[in-house]
């Protein structure tokens, strides 16, 4: 049995940072951090969008992208992810060093797919 899905659960696939990610309008993403001078409550536009879709009958493929579709997002909160502990141990050599990194991410709030 096929359901229908309403109008507005139209949804995009964009690519960045080398991943991607499906999104629709209201959708809060913590993606790779931008590179370039950006702070909270800043509007981000990505313009890599692979795919949108309806939901209903309408889905929209790009080769590779779809030209002049974007999505618009609100930079939400800049942050880091939990420290990562990273060990380089060798047994019966006194060898053991130990450093930790915490990777940067951009949280935004989908705002518009067009």
């Amino acid at each position: 049995m096929v359901t229908k899905r309403a109008k507005n659960d139209l949804y995009a696939v964009f690519t960045t940072g080398g991943k991607q990610y499906r999104v629709k309008a209201g959708d809060k993403v913590k993606i790779e951090k931008i590179i370039g001078e950006f702070k909270e409550g800043d509007k981000v536009t990505f313009d890599q969008v692979l795919m949108t879709d309806d939901g209903a009958n309408d889905v929209n493929l790009g080769n590779p992208f779809i030209s002049g579709g974007e999505v618009e997002a609100t930079l939400n909160k800049i942050g880091r992810y939990k420290t990562v502990d990273v060990i380089k141990y060798k047994q019966k050599s006194r060898y053991f060093k130990k450093y930790g990194h915490r990777q940067p991410y951009f949280e935004i709030i989908v705002d518009s797919i067009k």
